[in-house]
């Protein structure tokens, strides 16, 4: 049965907050009091004003409780039914316009109650109206109820004063079980998610991360919505439990509850027809349009969803987008896209600069006697068209899945490469490093595309968007180990030498095998195991090639390193410079946090001084981010050194002028032949017949996609390349090498 209370009409508008949680000395409105600091000086309306406006259809339970302006005008308020305190701003004899929306200053036809205004606002036909604080200028007209209840978090992972633990709003992400849940709050960062779901063994951990949200706000009740300036809303249903910054569009929303919606004149958000958020935030500068259902989730800035998206129990990062589809349970970090209407995304943690297909259905527990799967993604991550995965998977950075049912668990730790499933052979192929062979256009042209579309005003973490950077380069060396050890394991047992050696002789053979690019190798049965959950083995193909092409990445991020660091320091004089490099750090873990690459061992610091209280608020955690960010190129340098040690056994600290001219030399040669692969993996595009038989002619072909003498991006890397080349040999010539 409902529950339908009966109340004295003359107790409509008042006691917003309860006796028992209103502190002593204090009146209903002391929180709205301290909200509104929009300056304007209020006063009670004359006997003419009131004359006027009951003239004019108005009524109210108590005129003495209508509080205006000194630049009133009461002609513009009609129709209206007023309820509680109210003030009310300058209304002029204007009226305002936003895209061909026109509507004159005034409040009409609407139900009000306690409420205050900004000046010259247009409040029309807005049936219920209640305790909601409105900047200037702002427009509303045809809503049906917008309303703030004493106990609103606006989206925050908050209780309030004598509210139960139960009523909580949690965000389960990364697993579908809850185990990982998090509390959103407002200037939430990616890495702030990332470290809460993580690291769920530690409880003390998981507790101070609690307690950072809930200090963030006070449980107090009575805080009213507010509506910021030059906001837009109109033809919306219900809008309830919400703060909305400045410069807001909402049109013909269906529901908005218990939600903030960031947005300011330079950033600004806009919600569009047919769409419901619950229990969110909303960051500056997102768009959400057609249809979209988003429920217990978090949309980081300058993020997008659209065409009837659906995006629950999730975190979104910065600069992405969703269209017409559905993602559950997720962790998605910053650059993510994800455009058709039959992709499915469900518990995982994509870690950014990732692209979803159509057709892809990402996540499936039919393997798992309980929905408590994961999947986890590496920067870069691109599954094809209708490609199939089960969890649990994790996946190196930059994998490609080919097209495919992949029915089995997957663990690919090799960077850059192409994963398939060979139906016929019944095999799991993967060819490392195919990135660099045969798509370095995309792989170059997305690092340049996030760099340009970071669109983030508050830039607390530093994003790694570079494809060469520490966490691939770890995952190359690591790639390089396993492939020396496959090569040399592969060649005694095709000499029939099954003699015990150890992993050390064993990778030695094999990394002289692949240095000298023996013939051998070609005729070597090379199947591997850990790939996939199954009996069967996967081939891995074009491994040569792939060992060869991490090598020489490993060795131009290195040079790319310290081309950055002499750059950056001016340095004159080669004994210098060599005495002034940073001492190259033992190889560590990197993780990727929130997009922002931090050293395991910094990582493991914080996440101590979190426990012991050292650390002990978001701010705190914030300001960590941006301590790493400012000693990001040194940490980078450090290992870059170190790992062209590993590979090369060089160390340039020791300042041999050989060393460090062959490394700069080839660093040249390495950046002239990305330009080329980039060249010409763009030039396939416009040379395969089968690419050209859409067109009736090269000018049509032209015309459609555009000249391939005229690609900018082409003609950038070409400026690039060359200034490079000039930088290097300045540099050689600097220094006498």
């Amino acid at each position: 049965m409902n529950i339908i209370q009966k109340q004295p009409i003359h107790h409509l508008g008042y006691n917003f907050i309860e006796h028992p949680y209103l502190p002593e000395g204090k009146d209903e409105y002391y929180i709205r009091y301290e909200q509104n600091n929009n300056g304007i000086k209020y006063r009670q309306l004359t006997a003419f004003e009131i004359e006027i406006l009951v003239r004019n259809r108005n009524t109210t339970d108590n005129w003495n409780n209508i509080f205006v302006s000194d630049a009133f005008n009461p002609e513009l308020v009609q129709n209206c039914k007023f309820y509680g305190l109210v003030r009310i701003g300058k209304l002029e004899s204007f009226y305002l316009e936003f895209h061909n929306l026109k509507r004159p200053v005034g409040l009409y036809n609407s139900t009000i109650i306690s409420c205050d205004f900004g000046d010259n606002v247009v409040v029309d036909n807005v049936n219920f109206l209640s305790h909601v604080i409105v900047g200037s200028e702002v427009i509303l007209i045809n809503t049906n109820e917008i309303a703030t209840t004493n106990k609103s978090k606006f989206g925050n992972g908050i209780i309030k004063e004598g509210e139960k633990e139960d009523i909580r709003i949690w965000l389960e992400v990364c697993n579908e079980n809850g185990g990982r849940k998090i509390l959103p709050f407002i200037g939430m960062l990616p890495g702030d998610a990332f470290l809460w779901s993580r690291y769920r063994g530690n409880t003390t951990l998981m507790e101070q991360f609690k307690n950072f949200t809930q200090q963030k706000f006070d449980n107090k009740r009575g805080y009213y919505g507010t509506i910021g300036d030059r906001t837009v809303i109109k033809n919306c249903k219900i809008i309830k439990d919400t703060n909305i910054g400045t410069d807001a569009y909402i049109k013909g929303a269906n529901k908005i509850k218990n939600v903030t919606i960031h947005s300011n004149a330079t950033s600004q958000t806009q919600v569009g027809e047919g769409c419901e958020l619950v229990n969110g935030i909303v960051d500056y500068g997102c768009r959400v349009f057609y249809g979209v259902k988003a429920v217990r989730f978090f949309m980081a800035s300058h993020s997008q969803l659209k065409y009837g998206a659906r995006l629950i129990n999730s975190y979104l990062g910065d600069n992405s987008t969703i269209s017409c589809c559905e993602v559950l349970n997720s962790l998605i970090f910053p650059s993510h896209e994800q455009h058709h209407n039959n992709s499915f995304l469900c518990a995982s943690l994509i870690q950014g600069q990732s692209n979803i297909a159509a057709g892809a259905t990402l996540g499936s527990n039919h393997n798992s006697r309980s929905a408590d799967g994961e999947l986890i993604a590496g920067r870069g991550f691109w599954p094809a068209l209708c490609v199939s995965i089960k969890h649990n998977s994790v996946f190196a950075s930059y994998t490609i899945l080919a097209k495919g049912d992949y029915s089995s668990e997957l663990n690919i730790p090799l960077p850059f490469s192409l994963v398939s499933n060979d139906a016929k052979n019944n095999e799991l192929t993967v060819m490392p490093g195919y990135w660099f062979q045969y798509n370095m256009y995309a792989l170059a042209r997305n690092s340049w595309k996030y760099i340009d579309r970071d669109k983030r005003v508050n830039k607390q973490q530093l994003l790694e968007f570079n494809y060469l950077a520490p966490d691939t380069v770890n995952e190359m060396l690591n790639a390089i180990e396993m492939i020396e050890h496959w090569v040399g394991d592969a060649y005694f047992q095709s000499k029939n030498n099954f003699k015990e050696h150890t992993d050390k002789a064993i990778r030695k053979q094999g990394k002289e095998l692949l240095l000298n690019d023996d013939p051998i190798i070609d005729t070597l049965d090379i199947k591997v195991t850990g790939f996939e959950n199954t009996k069967r083995k996967t081939r891995i193909v074009k491994l040569a090639k792939g060992y060869q092409l991490y090598r020489k990445m490993v060795e131009f991020y290195t040079a790319k390193e310290i081309i950055s660091f002499i750059e950056q320091y001016g340095y004159k004089q080669f004994a210098t410079l060599v005495k002034h490099l940073p001492a190259s750090a033992p190889l560590s873990e990197w993780v990727n946090v929130g997009g922002q690459l931090i050293p395991g061992k910094h990582l493991d610091t914080l996440l101590h001084s979190i426990e012991t209280g050292k650390v002990n608020s978001w701010n705190q955690v914030h300001a960590f981010y941006e301590a790493e960010a400012r000693d990001y190129s040194t940490l980078k340098l450090q290992q870059a050194l170190h790992v062209y040690k590993l590979i090369s056994g060089i160390s340039l600290s020791e300042g041999k002028k050989e060393d460090w001219k062959n490394l700069l030399q080839n660093a040249i040669l390495t950046k002239e032949w990305i330009y080329q692969m980039i060249y010409q993996s763009r030039e396939k595009d416009y040379t395969s017949p089968f690419r050209q038989m859409v067109y009736t002619d090269p000018a049509t072909m032209d015309a459609v996609i555009g000249k391939f003498e005229e690609n900018t991006f082409i003609l950038q890397e070409e400026v690039e390349f060359k200034k490079f080349k000039k930088e290097v040999q300045q540099i050689l010539k600097k220094f006498n090498l």
